[in-house]
């Protein structure tokens, strides 16, 4: 396995050697061209888009912008220090192995690239940073790929609720924030604690951070499991390096391109949007949390890393499909030892696909109603389909035959009405509340007697070689 890398522009480099990094040396505007270029790449082939560098924005003059950088399953691949060419299957099971070396102590280090540069008197980020707004009817210019870090304000001295996650942040004036957050996630349990205290929240802002940081900053972990602990586990066991930022005190990678320190506002809430987000949908305004920034730390001709979203799939689709579906996976599995993957790939996990197998009738609805408890089910999974074993929940071809001849609507669907689902959801009626549902397509098991399923079809035991006599007359 390849070393991890500690920060963005190592990783760059990688996938440079790998040849899945473009750089683009022609002056480009900020919009039209970069919100085009992110949707563009998205239409390439997902196993094999490259990265793309922008190293002459119009109006900076020591600004680069990175997108796509985990935007492919090749890329997704060498993140993990594993071939190119790893399957999809193979990189779940992988992610599915390094959660067990969780908790990985953190490399506390005292000194970091980004102290370069740092600002604490007429902030301006407009000029700062290159921010842009990605698609035409966005309501403003965002960051969208930035380590959000705050503090659980009842219990600062526990770093597992230190909290690290991927939140949009809507760009409305020189040093003026507001930022996406919904009640299940951990930032907005920040939120409510620092409120219930009547003080703001001290928040620093990473942009631009190593790809596994970004990747265990998206996953939905427990509430008082560290990601900066699991980024190591997800490193192979490397601890993670972390310095602490001198204006907030928190922990922040060591390796980021900019480093922005600040308050969440107490009390303050302001409209923000629309978005154009990863349901494929423009998301209407809403009142959120505000952000003040008091210090900017940057490197020296700092690389602004953003992320495109709009109808799948982007890059925020390979980014979440397997840090989503590995921890349902491991929740699932503490309860319920027969099963066997999870596949959450889908719009953000609105769509979870189990495979398990059935130890009595009503299993699978078991499972299925289990799934919708997760710390991410709770607040986007909407339908869930249950699989046997022999199903794999990541070849849809299997999934829908599945479907086909084990599914019986009039038995098989468990529809749960009313229940709080994400806000962002353009079907939810009202906004946040929809209903769920549960298909059970695995094989009925007593005292579920009914159907005719029990003469499934077996290959002769010669298949498994021919397959691979086959594959290697293919290379």
């Amino acid at each position: 396995m390849q070393a991890p890398y500690d920060d963005l522009r190592g990783f760059l480099s990688a996938l440079e050697a790998n040849k899945q990094l473009l750089h683009i040396d022609r002056e480009v505007k900020p919009e039209p061209d970069l919100g085009a270029a992110g949707r563009a790449v998205a239409n390439l082939d997902g196993n094999t888009a490259p990265a793309l560098l922008f190293e002459n924005i119009k109006g900076f003059s020591d600004a680069r912008v990175a997108l796509n950088v985990h935007g492919s399953w090749a890329n997704h691949a060498l993140m993990l220090g594993l071939p190119k060419e790893t399957s999809l299957k193979e990189q779940f099971f992988e992610l599915g192995d390094r959660w067990q070396k969780f908790p990985v102590p953190v490399d506390r280090r005292t000194e970091a690239p980004w102290q370069e540069i740092s600002i604490s008197e007429d902030i301006n980020l407009f000029e700062l940073l290159p921010v842009f707004r990605l698609n035409p009817a966005d309501g403003g210019p965002y960051i969208d790929k930035a380590a959000v870090i705050t503090r659980d304000s009842a219990d600062p001295n526990n770093f597992g609720k230190q909290n690290v996650g991927i939140y949009r942040m809507q760009v409305k004036g020189p040093d003026h924030l507001g930022l996406q957050s919904g009640p299940p996630h951990d930032f907005g349990r920040h939120i409510m604690a620092s409120d219930g205290k009547k003080t703001g929240l001290p928040i620093a802002i990473a942009i631009g951070n190593d790809p596994v940081l970004t990747l265990v900053a998206s996953t939905p972990l427990a509430y008082d499991q560290s990601e900066y602990e699991m980024a190591g586990a997800w490193r192979g066991g490397v601890p993670y390096p972390i310095v602490k930022a001198p204006h907030t005190g928190l922990d922040v990678p060591w390796g980021s391109e900019v480093v922005l320190e600040g308050e969440v506002l107490y009390g303050d809430r302001e409209f923000e949007g629309p978005f154009g987000e990863f349901t494929g949908h423009y998301s209407g305004g809403r009142a959120l949390p505000v952000v003040k920034v008091h210090r900017v730390h940057m490197r020296r001709n700092p690389i602004f890393e953003h992320l495109y979203l709009g109808l799948p799939w982007t890059e925020i689709d390979y980014l979440m499909a397997l840090n989503t579906s590995v921890p349902i996976y491991r929740q699932l599995k503490e309860a319920f030892p027969e099963v066997q993957a999870v596949n959450a790939m889908y719009t953000h996990g609105m769509v979870n696909i189990i495979s398990t197998k059935v130890r009595h009738g009503g299993f699978g609805r078991v499972v299925g109603l289990r799934a919708l408890t997760t710390p991410h089910g709770i607040g986007y999974s909407k339908l869930v389909i249950v699989v046997d074993e022999t199903v794999d929940p990541f070849n849809l071809e299997q999934v829908m035959w599945a479907l086909s001849v084990k599914f019986n609507p009039q038995h098989d669907a468990i529809s749960i009405p009313r229940m709080f689902g994400n806000p962002l959801d353009p079907a939810s009626d009202p906004q946040g509340i929809t209903t769920r549902l549960i298909l059970d397509a695995t094989t009925p098991r007593s005292p579920d007697i009914r159907g005719e399923d029990d003469q499934l079809i077996t290959p002769y035991p010669e298949t498994a070689d021919w397959e691979r006599t086959l594959k290697e007359m293919l290379r």
